[in-house]
């Protein structure tokens, strides 16, 4: 996948909310093309968000999320200038990694 994530992480009275919006097809492996074809299922399979290296979130998707997931979270701690990290595994292998400063 060559599209970045957009990714926004801001901190107030020591809760860093975190807002990501994920380009992905989200393919459940039901619908059929033009042609009548199964379109193969590709969906993104893990979502693991890091806070300085420290997971502060871990997720597991399946077929059901929608096409170009978005995710928003809270979590206690983070400054600004730490660093978000968001990564993804798909149920092709494939993966993507981005991160923001807060």
């Amino acid at each position: 996948m060559a599209s970045r994530m957009r990714i926004r992480a801001k901190a107030a009275d020591g809760v860093t909310e975190v807002k990501a919006l994920m380009s992905h097809p989200m393919e459940t492996g039901q619908r059929k093309d033009a042609e009548g074809n199964p379109i193969p299922a590709h969906y993104i399979t893990e979502v693991t968000a890091l806070h300085n290296d420290k997971v502060v979130l871990q997720a597991y998707w399946g077929a059901a999320v929608s096409q170009n997931p978005f995710l928003h979270f809270r979590f206690k701690g983070g400054a600004e200038g730490d660093t978000v990290t968001i990564k993804w595994v798909d149920n092709k292998g494939e993966s993507q990694s981005d991160d923001t400063k807060i």
